[in-house]
């Protein structure tokens, strides 16, 4: 019969890194929030960094003082999230995001699919994979309203999932900390569709080391139904449960068949490519054209329409100053890809924190060499890199190895 006992790596035992709440980072936060209001062409991005920054500042003359770092945590919550959330609400301003998610999910409602057939600006495109129209649902049937707006949908979606994927009993304090964090406090004060996915991209891993490879496929399959990005979580969590198979030993003969996590690998997978399947086949066959020129075309910049999405990265700076340079950032965006996938052939991760380590490299490989990217992506590697942090906590199974055992 299997049985399955908890693996205990020899990083497990170390302790993790503690994040950063002194005063140092809550005014380094305060820099950067008011830094970008004082900068930012964009209204939301304006009154985000004016709120937010009051918060980091409150915050670090509260830490200051020898205050506990959960209520510098929570003032900073209060001020980078809830107040320019709430105002944001009231008077219905929000980033380009959350317009386009609520309008593709009326278009999903009426049309059966979520793209328009013939975009002519930027903000007609709809870079997204059908799943992502799921947060405006609320929108398109009840109507506009600050309950049905998308972006608490999709911050409520991160940070269950990223709750659930943290160790029972320890989430509040990592979670106040993420939240407070500047890079995601932005969006999800003023939306952003990078914070669903990086969830349920970390909750996808930490079942995959688990075991619970049904379960981690129907987590990383929804994700790679809303975004691209997530589709790179699945040979990860894949090369994940195959180590568990490695670390196992050979079966015992050979008609026992594959060993338990080779099958759980493939159940993972399975599950992965059926749920996305699922949630984007029916809208993308419906109108071919149309979900190809969306979700291909747009964000690699090959369309006559020029994507917003332009910060200063390598991808586009390439692609933007040097002839031939958008074929030369895709080159590079392959090639890393590449490199990725041979390291997760030769030395696949042993843990979930390797695992999420390695996934969070890929990604920000693939953000530096996109043509059209923006730094927003960064969210994605960050809370990537901060879950793996926090899995090196002992005390908790990172990965569960499969043994057969013969009877006699």
């Amino acid at each position: 019969m299997a049985t399955t006992t908890p693996l205990t790596p020899s990083d497990q035992r170390r302790k993790p890194p503690p994040l950063p709440a002194d005063a140092l980072w809550w005014a380094l936060c305060a820099a950067a929030a008011l830094g970008l209001a004082g900068c930012s062409s964009l209204g939301p991005h304006r009154v985000w960094g004016t709120a937010a920054g009051a918060g980091y500042l409150a915050a670090a003359l509260l830490a200051s003082r020898g205050r506990s770092p959960r209520t510098a945590g929570t003032v900073a919550v209060t001020g980078a999230v809830l107040l320019p959330l709430l105002w944001l609400l009231v008077v219905d301003r929000a980033q380009l995001e959350v317009r386009v998610v609520a309008r593709s999910a009326g278009l999903l409602l009426t049309e059966g699919t979520p793209y328009l057939q013939r975009p002519v600006v930027p903000e007609d495109f709809n870079p997204y994979l059908p799943g992502m129209a799921v947060f405006g649902l609320p929108e398109a049937v009840a109507g506009p309203g600050p309950l049905t707006d998308p972006r608490l949908w999709m911050g409520a979606a991160f940070l269950g999932a990223f709750a659930l994927a943290l160790p029972a009993g320890s989430r509040s304090a990592p979670l106040r900390w993420i939240a407070a964090c500047p890079l995601v406090a932005l969006p999800l004060a003023v939306g952003g569709v990078d914070l669903p996915v990086a969830g349920l991209m970390c909750l996808g891993l930490a079942l995959a080391g688990q075991g619970r490879a049904g379960a981690a496929g129907l987590a990383l399959g929804a994700a790679a139904a809303l975004k691209w990005t997530a589709w790179p979580a699945i040979p990860v969590a894949l090369a994940l449960l195959a180590a568990a198979s490695r670390s196992a030993g050979r079966p015992a003969d050979r008609g026992e068949g594959r060993r338990p996590a080779d099958r759980a690998a493939a159940r993972c997978g399975l599950v992965a490519l059926l749920t996305a399947a699922a949630l984007v086949l029916p809208a993308a066959l419906r109108e071919p054209g149309a979900f190809r020129a969306h979700v291909v075309d747009f964000p690699l910049g090959l369309t006559d329409v020029v994507s917003s999405a332009a910060s200063p990265l390598p991808g586009h700076l390439l692609a933007t100053h040097v002839p031939g340079g958008r074929t030369l950032a895709l080159l590079l965006l392959g090639v890393s890809a590449l490199l990725i996938a041979l390291s997760l052939l030769l030395r696949p991760p042993a843990t979930t924190a390797e695992a999420a380590a390695r996934l969070a490299l890929g990604l920000l490989l693939a953000i530096a060499f996109m043509p059209a990217s923006r730094f927003g992506y960064l969210v994605h590697p960050l809370v990537l890199a901060v879950w793996a942090a926090l899995r090196e906590t002992p005390g908790h199974t990172l990965l569960l190895r499969v043994r057969k055992q013969v009877s006699r």
